[in-house]
């Protein structure tokens, strides 16, 4: 590990493609394959940081377009950046802003300088262009940024994805110009939608400018789970051995184990915190609903072999009472409970990487009901 730069990345052990390795980052190291929790609003939703780092979490992610509307990065540049502003000493990643741009109901204007929008809290227009979107990360201080790109809607046309993709190449050579932070990691995304030439190509355009690390974008928008396998291992065996790769946006703990068996070492999802907050827990037999009346008198934990806090002190049976009750507790409890799990999940894959197990584990998750 090269202690005078900032950030690298290295692998410490394979089993197959499956790799385990760690992030160096100035706000510490993150053991890889690592999931992220999503902090969407400088926050993971119902949890404090204490909470989030007792999970076992090394790393969370902002969002840079819900920063940038409210509070605004300036406010948090001069509060210190987006560590200071939220308590939280550990790594942060945050995306670019595009995605929500794209996913927004309102009017979106696509130019080749950006975006046109409308703001989603008060109907404000702003143009969201790669230098800004970098502009607003380096406020932030986030440990790594990503790129602004143009992620295709499913389904597109052909020619609506190669137009996509192409913009997306030249946003990333603006992003890569307009970083200004010597110590922040900058990440390009692959985009190319569901044409698996088309992802070849996108990955070998983003390549050639160079960046620190390498994420796998445009996915798990509505296709189905074969295919958006089918892309990221398409996309992955392209990515260069000895830099990270990122798949943006996955996922369920089965399409996680698989994604890492096709290389990939980074992930980000809403899935355990947002299921939380609608009563749906993860355990190690499956996924379960809280909300069910079959746990209306169930004196047993979430999962027996969980050692969360959540876990060790209260009952189905109370949970799905504070959940029907519409007590916020139960919605802090069950996303305690969510970020263990996968967490655990991630520790466990870590370690059968090591191993040389990765295959037997991975088959043992993908029985698990979801």
């Amino acid at each position: 590990m090269d202690s005078h730069r900032a950030f690298s990345f290295g692998v410490l052990a394979k089993d197959g493609k499956a790799r385990r390795g760690f992030l160096q980052t100035p706000h510490g190291e993150v053991e890889t394959p690592a999931f992220m929790p999503v902090g969407t609003q400088g926050t993971v939703k119902t949890v404090s940081p204490d909470e989030i780092k007792e999970s076992g979490s090394q790393i969370i992610l902002g969002n840079t377009y819900h920063l940038y509307l409210r509070p605004g990065h300036e406010v948090i540049g001069k509060m210190g950046g987006l560590h200071s502003f939220m308590n939280w000493d550990r790594p942060i990643l945050t995306d670019s802003g595009g995605y929500q741009v794209f996913s927004l109901k309102g009017l979106t204007k696509i130019t080749e300088e950006g975006v046109y929008f409308q703001s989603h809290l008060d109907g404000s227009s702003h143009l969201l262009t790669p230098e800004l979107a970098i502009e607003i990360q380096e406020s932030l201080g986030s440990d790594i940024m990503m790129c602004f790109d143009e992620p295709p809607s499913y389904p597109s046309t052909r020619e609506q994805i190669v137009e996509a993709m192409n913009r997306t190449t030249k946003w990333e050579k603006r992003c890569k110009t307009a970083k200004k932070s010597g110590n922040q990691a900058l990440f390009g995304i692959t985009q190319g939608g569901t044409e698996p030439d088309l992802r070849v190509e996108s990955a070998q355009q983003i390549i050639d400018i160079g960046f620190d690390g390498y994420a796998i974008g445009g996915l798990s928008v509505g296709e189905s789970t074969s295919l958006m396998l089918e892309m990221t291992d398409v996309t992955a065996s392209e990515l260069p051995e000895e830099q990270p790769r990122y798949l943006m946006g996955v996922g369920k703990p089965q399409d996680i184990v698989q994604a890492v068996a096709l290389g990939v070492d980074m992930f980000d999802c809403v899935m355990p915190t947002r299921n939380a907050r609608n009563g749906g827990l993860f355990t190690s037999e499956g996924k379960i609903n809280i909300r069910n009346s079959r746990y209306i008198m169930d004196d047993r934990p979430i999962d027996e072999k969980c050692g969360c806090p959540t876990c060790l002190n209260y009952s189905r049976a109370y949970l799905r009472h504070l959940y029907v009750s519409g007590e916020m507790l139960g919605l802090r409890l069950n996303t305690i409970h969510n970020l263990h799990f996968y967490q655990k999940l991630m520790s466990n894959i870590r370690s059968a990487i090591s191993k040389g197990e990765f295959s037997s584990f991975a088959s043992g998750i993908m029985e698990l009901e979801t």
